[in-house]
């Protein structure tokens, strides 16, 4: 086969759609979807999937913590990444549960 004949088939009929690659060979329900792999119009049935007693509220804070672990900290070359995370999400926090006497203690111009 020439090169140029890849390129510049002779007839049509040698010119031959490519097959279309199946990913999946069945579709994923809405609830054992990721939140990022939602669209916009199945987000009211994602959410009406989540369990919200407090048993599922621990298990996907779990699970969370989890893939964080394996994500940051848990690998072969780590880096200082995940524990900043750690330390920044940690001083967030801190500072927004203080938040009402920090404010409290503000200089005012008018009293």
């Amino acid at each position: 086969m020439h090169f140029l004949t890849f390129f510049y088939p002779q007839s049509p009929a040698a010119c031959k759609p490519f097959a279309p690659v199946k990913m999946a060979d069945r579709a994923v329900p809405v609830v054992e979807k990721r939140l990022m792999e939602v669209k916009l119009g199945e987000i009211g049935t994602w959410v009406g999937g989540r369990d919200f007693t407090p048993n599922g509220m621990i298990s996907s804070v779990r699970k969370g913590y989890e893939r964080y672990l394996n994500k940051y900290i848990n690998v072969k070359k780590g880096g200082i990444g995940g524990l900043s995370m750690v330390l920044a999400s940690y001083v967030v926090l801190s500072y927004v549960w203080s938040f009402d006497h920090i404010k409290h203690d503000r200089m005012r111009k008018y009293h």
